[in-house]
């Protein structure tokens, strides 16, 4: 009894350091400890092994792509051709709708491959200056880009080559489309609701009186900046391009060589460039944006004040992302060593549950725990993807459901990334909590539970 107390114990120390601004690397170190203590395992082997080991294998297993989407985001950023996608968007869809634009900036980002982590940074300055003109409060900010960048593209869009899409893919054999209608609707879903909720909010701030009040260091934008100073809309998104056509040309190849093993007949160029994506998935991913960081340099060299200056800020932006999603997963693998971790695996397993409602529980379990979509997902597919192949889930299915349940109670206040967006942008739980908590959780929620209706539907 005294490990379940623990474990709930140390879960809520580490939601409350969290909201207390402590760094998560030493707030998930501490919880780990009183998981560690109650549950009576040897405090040196479960820091030093069971944290540690879970922290780096995951930094060792992603430390490629974190790097190469960090980069891909800074000169995104730095060359202003993100500003310009956005700016461009505003033109076509008007100031009244800044809020759709921020979502529909950031989606194109994610999806193209930048971490959502990272989109922050490369956003924020422009969503400052959106605001700015619309005269919106800055909490909305973080509603909009948690819509755009935290929910639908990372774990539900097919195709998108985020963390999210990648993890069931290194455990399943998938691919990054695995499961591509149930990700469409669940898409259709999350941004469907999560742009009412927007447009519900905007109307109460301009009713309240808000307005936009920026914090001393906010850096808002250059005033003066017209479009002489960026690249043309649709240089701006070829970078992006490039990415996804990269990642999505050995999927289309192997539609027509069918799969490696068959497919000895393909010319050997692309034989090899089919059988080399397949085998490695995370580092052909990586590969991807960086073709797309290089084609960025190419066409944006001229809007760089330092493209060297620019590459080295965006490795240095990296680490922080990854150290703190891996510190989260190290927490989740002290949770796992514990007789309560077998005994859940057990439960869900062998719940008289539907398999496909019994695999999304675990999935929204770990990621709340962890408070990490990325480290709930790569402990439920660590761990418990095996028992439910055996029980007759499909692997694209398992895949596209397990991604989407990912991104369900993730966001709770101690989630990293909550932590992060609201660092970055200096707000509060108290101030911007609520936007995010609807289109990051319920919302999310929503979405998922249609979805496992039409699978559980499909599958009869």
């Amino acid at each position: 009894m005294i490990g379940h107390i623990g474990v709930i114990v140390a879960l809520i120390l580490l939601i409350f350091l969290a909201l207390r601004g402590m760094n998560v690397l030493l707030a998930s170190l501490l919880a780990a400890t009183v998981v560690a203590v109650t549950n009576a395992l040897p405090l040196a082997e479960a820091l030093s092994t069971d944290y540690a080991g879970a922290m780096f294998k995951f930094a060792q297993m992603f430390f490629l792509l974190f790097l190469a989407g960090a980069i891909f985001g800074r000169v995104m950023g730095e060359s202003r051709a993100a500003m310009s996608i956005a700016r461009a968007m505003t033109h076509l869809l008007g100031e009244d709708r800044t809020l759709l634009v921020i979502v529909l900036a950031n989606a194109l980002l994610t999806y193209g491959g930048v971490n959502v982590f990272i989109v922050v940074f490369t956003m924020y300055p422009l969503g400052l200056g959106l605001l700015q003109r619309a005269n919106l409060p800055k909490r909305l900010f973080a509603a909009a880009g948690c819509l755009g960048g935290g929910t639908f593209t990372m774990t539900a869009m097919p195709g998108s080559p985020s963390l999210h899409n990648n993890i069931p893919m290194a455990t399943l054999d998938t691919t990054l489309s695995a499961g591509w209608g149930l990700g469409l609707i669940a898409s259709a879903i999350m941004l469907g609701l999560g742009l009412i909720y927007l447009e519900y909010e905007r109307r109460k701030a301009k009713r309240h009186g808000e307005v936009f009040e920026p914090h001393p260091l906010d850096p808002l934008p250059e005033e003066g900046l017209d479009a002489v100073d960026m690249p043309h809309w649709f240089r701006a998104f070829v970078p992006i391009a490039a990415v996804i056509g990269t990642i999505l040309i050995p999927q289309w190849m192997g539609h027509f060589t069918g799969k490696v093993g068959d497919a000895q007949s393909a010319p050997g160029v692309l034989m090899g460039l089919l059988r080399y994506s397949q085998e490695h998935p995370l580092f052909w991913t990586s590969i991807a944006l960086a073709i797309g960081t290089a084609v960025a340099l190419v066409l944006f060299w001229k809007h760089l004040a330092s493209p060297g200056r620019a590459l080295s800020q965006g490795a240095e932006s990296a680490a922080m992302p990854l150290l703190n999603t891996a510190a989260v997963i190290g927490f989740g693998g002290v949770v796992n060593a514990t007789p309560i971790f077998d005994a859940f695996k057990h439960v869900m397993v062998d719940s008289t549950l539907n398999p496909i409602i019994s695999m999304v529980v675990a999935v929204n379990v770990f990621a709340g725990i962890v408070g990490s979509a990325s480290g709930g997902l790569g402990i439920f597919m660590q761990n418990m993807a095996p028992f439910y192949l055996e029980a007759g889930v499909s692997p694209d299915t398992m895949h596209r459901l397990a991604a989407i349940a990912s991104g369900g109670l993730d966001s709770l206040p101690h989630s990293g990334a909550v932590i992060t967006f609201l660092t970055v942008m200096r707000l509060t739980h108290r101030e911007a909590y609520k936007g995010i908590a609807v289109v990051t959780v319920i919302i999310p929620v929503i979405a998922l539970a249609a979805v496992v209706l039409i699978a559980m539907a499909v599958a009869r």
